[in-house]
Formats: C-alpha cells, structure tokens, sequence
C-alpha cells in the first residue's frame, strides 16, 4: 500500500523546551491509530466537515478491510472531510508500537488523537483458567495503549497540547463521537474557587491541563498550565465538595512489584486557585485482586454528599456497580458491590433527597437505572422503574435534587428526569453527548439555569429555564462557537454566566453574560490564557 513508512520532509518551526527544532501543531488535524484499516470506518464516521484526517495502521490488513477503508474515505471527502484514500501502514508488531506511531505523530503534529478501547471488554470467562475472555484482536489493544504513550510524549516533546479520545470497537457509528468514548470527557469542567475566580480544568495526553483567572471576573487568565501528576488515561471528573474545593479524579494505569500493569482510580483536591495541586492517591479498584478483571474498570463518577463525604461509583468488572465512600477525615470505606441490573460504562452520581446517589444507563436496555439510600447510611436500594431512556453518552447531573439530564433514546431530545416522574422535554434534538447547566443565574430579576450542550457540528447551543422549573420549556440559541469537548458554563465571582469551549485551535474561549440585556445575552468570545 501506499504511505508504508513514509515520512515528509520536515518545514521548520518552534523550539521545544529542550531546544531542538520542532513542527508547530496543526489544529485541523486528527491522527486516527488502529491495528488495521478495517477499524478506521467507525471513527471516520464521527469526524465533522473542516479537519484533515491522517490514518495510521500498524498492519495492512486484508483486502475486504482496504475496501471498506476506501468506501469511508470516499464518503468522508463528500462531507468535507479530507482523508488520504490509504492509510499510512507502520509494520508494528504488540508491544513494539510507540516508537512508529510516535514518529508519524511527530510528522502530523496533531492536536487530537482518536484510536480505541487500551482495555477491550471480555465476552466471557474461562472458568479453567480464571481468565476473562477477551474476543478482539490483541494488536487493537496494544495499539490503544502505545499510541497514548506516543500521544504523551509528543506533548511532553514539544509543549502543545494533545488530546486523545478512545473509542469502542464496534460501537454503533450512530451514537456520534459521544456515544463511543471509553473515557468521557467531564460535563463541568469549569468551577468557580473559594476566592470566586474561576477554573477551567481538562485532560490532555500528557495530564490535566488548567486555566485560572487572574482576577475575579476578568478575562486575563494564566495558562493553560500542565499540572504535575501520573499518566492518566484519557477521561477526567470534576467535582467540588462543600467547602468549594475541586476534586480531580481519574483512571491511571501502573505496574504492580511483579511488573505487571493494574487500572486504578485516582483523586487529587485542587485547594486554592491557581496554587498547586494537591498530590495523586489511589482508590484502589473494585476488582484490584485480579489484575485482569481490575483492566477494564468502568470510568468513575462522583459526588459529595451533605456531610462532604466523597462517593465514588465505577462500573465493575462483572458489569455491576462498585461504591465507596471517603469521610471528611480521609478514611475510605471498603468497596461494595451494589447488585442488580447490568449496568452500561456510564454513570451520573448526584446528590439526592437522602444524601449521595447514582443513575447507569443499563446494558441491556434502553432504560436508566437508578441506586439511592433512605437515609446516609442506610443500605443501597436499586430503583428499575425511572421512566427514563437515555441515548448513550448523554447523562449528567441536573441541580434539582435527585434529577439527571440525558437524551431521549428515541428522538435525541434534551431531557431532564426525577425519581418517579416522567422526563421533561427541554428540546435540541440536535447535536451529541451530555448537557452542563448553572443554576442561581439572574435573568431580569429572575433566578435561572443556563444550559449549554453540543448542537449540530459541535457547535455551542444556549439556553435557559426558570430555576426548578424545566417544564416551562428552553428556547435554544446558537452561541456562535464550536466546541472540541462539551461546553460548560458557571456563574463567575460578579453573578453572571460564564460559558467556555475548547476552540478547534485547541484554545479556550469563554464568553460571559451581558447581564443588563433584555433576555440572556452574551457578549464577545475571547480567547483566555497563552
């Protein structure tokens, strides 16, 4: 094929930190890395018009696979997607793979990166040999792994952000780029501090990358600042606990004394604005005393309760749920499995009535199921009837007690959903993933929440209803960006509603509430940090 080991000539460019000569990223550009072209179409499918799409493959493959992979670049150029028709094919063998595709990273300069699943499901479980079953092709997964060692290093190499997405093999190429993604993107990932400034906080290849306002309200913002750590997978989740302070938490991989590599959930509490954050300990893992079971831990959601105690959910290796609970004093309980339905690899953790509780979108099904307490400490009871239907890679959190924001499964509509009752339409039936919102928003004397989603072609889409009323109906607007993650919105230390996106050049935009409008206006967009 051709492209087997090509490498252009290089153009010049910025020094690294470490002084040699370097390619400046190219924004428009998404490296896709599979094992081989066969597993290109279903992530071709979920590029939007305008990007520059380079393949790489770590074998050729067979002929049905090119085939297939020429029909998606052929359709991909009828959208305004531009794709060499052959992938580029490095020859890379399990185990030997971050140097090649580091190489063709280095040649591409991208700021995304999209392969899939480092950790694939098992479909069954060789009871013999105490092994999980794992049907897809060892080579996906060690290509996974390796291009998000290659993707670290390009951005420790060179300064730029990178940001990697990882998707499921043979996900539905329906569900969008959302709807796929192994480690999702946090729905808030912008808080407001103690101090009233606020921060904005996202996970790149190389770490979790934060913007802080100089100043309460001003658009002067120091960063975006890569913020010391372990390597993470891709995925982050943002949370604040009652005293204001944000909590980080993540999936790291690491080897174990014997050398063999253990998934673990990991927390670091951001104390202060802009100060360093605090340091990385593990959670353990639900399945920690198997290794191979512990892999394909589910990526974790949290909450604090009204006692600020932090609860952590993940979906187990037997599809199940797994909780435990940090007390204000730092003790964490012993994981608990909470039985019941399948559960999908998507939760939404919120506080309810009673204190922490967590929605999953069940396996099996196009339903939600629901896990909540009577009182704080009373024993975990499993809700199946919810009446909700969530399109997959749409909940969250909503700031009514006990409600979830997700898609409806069958027209892609806005929902928002409470314990026994029917969900309530808030239109945007356009566009993927979740919806972020910000309550206590003041419009004309009125106490709002704004919501903020992708709309069609990752655009940002705006709107508001009264505070506790959802049913009095969204009128969504454009507000005139796009978006490389969903957006989110806060309301800043002066009152007013502050949205922000990651601009295709990799750059964080905000735009905040003209608060004297007649209706929610916003003013201009303005790019933030360096």
């Amino acid at each position: 094929m051709a492209g087997r080991g090509e490498r252009r000539e290089g153009r010049g460019g910025a020094l690294s930190r470490s002084g040699a000569r370097r390619q400046e990223a190219r924004p428009d550009t998404v490296a896709i890395v599979v094992a081989t072209p066969g597993d290109a179409p279903a992530l071709l499918a979920a590029e939007r018009p305008g990007t520059t799409v380079g393949v790489l493959c770590a074998q050729p493959g067979t002929a049905g696979e090119r085939a297939a992979y020429e029909r998606a670049a052929a359709e991909c150029a009828g959208r305004g997607v531009r794709v060499d028709r052959e992938p580029r094919v490095l020859d890379a063998e399990v185990g030997k793979i971050t140097q090649p595709v580091l190489d063709a990273l280095r040649d591409l300069r991208p700021l995304r990166v999209r392969t899939l699943d480092p950790d694939p499901a098992h479909v069954s479980f060789d009871a013999e040999a105490k092994r999980p079953v794992i049907a897809e092709p060892p080579l996906r997964g060690s290509v996974a792994r390796d291009t998000i060692t290659a993707a670290r290093k390009l951005q420790l190499e060179t300064g730029d952000p990178v940001f990697v997405d990882c998707h499921r093999a043979g996900a539905d190429p329906r569900l969008g780029g959302a709807g796929g993604l192994r480690h999702p993107w946090p729905a808030s990932w912008l808080t407001r501090g103690r101090d009233g400034r606020l921060t904005a906080y996202l996970p790149s290849a190389a770490g979790v990358l934060r913007w802080t306002e100089e100043e309460t309200g001003a658009d002067r913002w120091a960063g975006p600042e890569l913020l010391e750590g372990p390597a993470l997978l891709p995925g982050l989740t943002v949370v604040q606990d009652g005293l204001g302070y944000v909590h980080l938490i993540g999936l790291r991989r690491r080897k174990g004394a014997d050398g063999a590599e253990l998934v673990v959930v990991v927390h670091a509490t951001q104390y202060q604005s802009g100060r360093p954050l605090g340091p990385w300990h593990s959670a353990g893992n639900p399945n920690a005393n198997d290794r191979d079971k512990a892999r394909e831990v589910g990526f974790p959601a949290a909450v604090f309760d009204t006692r600020n105690h932090l609860h952590l959910f993940v979906r187990n290796f037997g599809h199940g749920v797994s909780t435990r609970r940090q007390t204000a004093d730092g003790k964490w309980n012993a994981w608990q499995h909470l039985r019941g339905v399948s559960a999908a690899d998507e939760l939404a953790a919120l506080a309810g009535p009673h204190g922490a509780e967590v929605w999953a979108r069940a396996r099996d099904s196009a339903a939600a199921v629901r896990w909540h307490r009577g009182t704080p400490d009373a024993s975990w009871t499993q809700d199946t009837d919810t009446s909700a239907s969530p399109y997959p890679g749409t909940l969250s959190a909503a700031p009514e007690a006990g409600a979830i924001r997700h898609r409806y499964a069958g027209t892609n509509e806005v929902c928002v959903g409470v314990p026994g009752g029917m969900p309530v339409s808030l239109g945007g039936p356009d566009g993927e993933g979740p919806v972020a919102g910000a309550a206590g928003v003041d419009i004309q004397g009125w106490g709002c929440t704004v919501l903020v989603r992708w709309g069609a072609d990752g655009t940002c889409a705006v709107g508001a209803h009264q505070d506790g009323r959802p049913d009095t109906g969204v009128w969504w607007f454009d507000a005139g960006e796009t978006s490389l993650v969903p957006p989110a919105v806060a309301v800043d230390g002066r009152g007013r509603a502050v949205i922000a996106v990651l601009a295709p050049d990799g750059r964080l935009r905000i735009a905040r509430q003209e608060p004297d409008a007649s209706g929610l206006a916003f003013g201009a967009w303005t790019t933030v940090g360096s």
